[in-house]
């Protein structure tokens, strides 16, 4: 426990030296010009060619990026074919075809590890690319609790490598400009922010024993997670709503891109109370194993609070879109998501509003698009130290923990409280959570 508190109190005072919300963290050019020359190329491998894959074929395939790819990974064969056609159709080369992303990792070759796999691989398949030599793109959320949090940027610290988390949106060029204004007083002093969330999903089907699909390596697919057999509709995305095993639920799904945003207009760093309410609400009868639907409350210092308004299966708009943040100050309050900003003066009159030109995603599967080009292109830069990362792991990972409170508060049934400058939960049952049980050998501990 002293260890924990010690290291997350340095990463935190680490984290303090910069300002959050602004690009942070880079190494310095010195840094990587015996990993990688600034003129050189950076050669790429994807594990995970699910729904996010499509993502990455631009900022590969443009010429500007100066990026190969080596390897296509996923433990499902259909998966790397789909993978092959898809990239084929914006490079002139094949790539590897490859199963087992151990082998893609001995490879000295790689630079780049982007991580596109299921939530309970993304620490334990972030930390092997780093003890293998390769910086890392890491797809939200990064970590599947609070042990491996804390275990990935550790490692990030130890092997020196850079690490970005798929919070797309810390590279969006109107969110970055009205988040500035934001700190610079446009609102007064920003004291509030609402996070939400709202999709119509259906019913998700009963697990049922089945023969593991052709083509699926389910011993690997399960990795770091305690094995069990195989379960029909499991590898696929239904994975995120049966059970802990391998998934966040919805705040690890999407709640990490509007919380990030929430936090970054706010300037906080841990809170220090976080009160849930969820429930499952919707399809009582059906597969779905976690809430659907959660309003969270977290209390910082300051008297500054952030909400999460989580709705999974009920499509109403009450925020008159799918996804975003609220911003509230003492002048006035903000509005963005992905695709615009709007500013209000204190009587809730509109006084600027910005409609970007970007593609990214809303609330579809797989999303991907501009924004997410821009964020893997800054990787590129970070890696070549022409650039500072705009989400770097030691901050990430803190607006990842606020994921981690929401679902350890609705799986014990209680809000607590929380030390806002170690990130340590005060409370027994809640501390049970911190981390979970690994399979044999692979525990993401170096």
């Amino acid at each position: 426990m002293t260890s924990r508190r010690n290291f997350i109190k340095k990463t935190t005072l680490a984290g303090a030296a910069v300002t959050i919300g602004h690009s942070a963290m880079a190494m310095s050019a010195k840094s990587y010009n015996n990993i990688v020359g600034s003129n050189e190329r950076i050669h790429v491998a994807i594990a995970g060619l699910g729904r996010r894959m499509a993502a990455f074929k631009q900022p590969i395939a443009l010429k500007e990026s100066n990026a190969k790819l080596l390897y296509l990974c996923d433990v499902m064969e259909s998966q790397r074919t789909k993978g092959l056609k898809a990239f084929r159709e914006h490079i002139d080369y094949n790539p590897t075809l490859e199963n087992d992303i151990r082998k893609v990792l001995d490879d000295k070759n790689v630079d780049v590890l982007i991580n596109a796999t299921p939530d309970h691989w993304h620490t334990p398949g972030s930390i092997m690319a780093m003890k293998a030599g390769k910086h890392v793109y890491v797809e939200k959320p990064c970590s599947h609790n609070m042990y491996e949090n804390e275990q990935l940027v550790k490692a990030s610290k130890h092997f020196n490598k850079v690490v970005q988390m798929g919070n797309q949106q810390r590279s969006s060029g109107h969110t970055i400009e009205i988040i500035n204004e934001i700190h610079n007083g446009v609102i007064g002093k920003p004291y509030k922010a609402v996070a939400f969330y709202n999709n119509g999903r259906g019913p998700v089907p009963l697990q049922k024993s089945a023969a593991i699909p052709n083509g699926l390596d389910w011993e690997l697919w399960q990795g770091p997670a305690p094995r069990r057999d195989y379960t029909s509709e499991t590898w696929d995305y239904n994975w995120h709503w049966y059970g802990w095993e391998y998934g966040t639920a919805e705040a690890g799904n999407n709640g990490t891109h509007e919380l990030d945003v929430a936090r970054w207009a706010l300037q906080v760093d841990f809170p220090q109370h976080i009160y849930v309410e969820a429930e499952k609400r919707h399809y009582l009868n059906d597969g779905w194993e976690m809430y659907d639907d959660m309003d969270a409350t977290f209390k910082f210092k300051d008297n500054k609070v952030i909400k999460w308004d989580g709705k999974s299966r009920n499509s109403y708009k009450t925020y008159s879109t799918g996804r975003g943040t609220v911003i509230y100050g003492t002048e006035g309050s903000v509005f963005v998501d992905r695709g615009k900003y709007m500013l209000y003066d204190r009587r809730g009159k509109l006084v600027k509003e910005y409609n970007s030109s970007s593609n990214e995603a809303g609330t579809a599967l797989g999303g991907g698009g501009d924004t997410t080009t821009k964020h893997v292109i800054n990787l590129f830069d970070a890696i070549r130290g022409k650039a500072k990362l705009n989400a770097p792991i030691d901050d990430a990972s803190i607006s990842m923990a606020m994921v981690h409170y929401a679902n350890i508060a609705y799986r014990i049934n209680s809000g607590f409280d929380i030390d806002h400058q170690t990130g340590m939960m005060y409370n027994r049952d809640a501390m049970k959570l911190w981390s979970r049980t690994y399979e044999a050998g692979w525990d993401p501990v170096f």
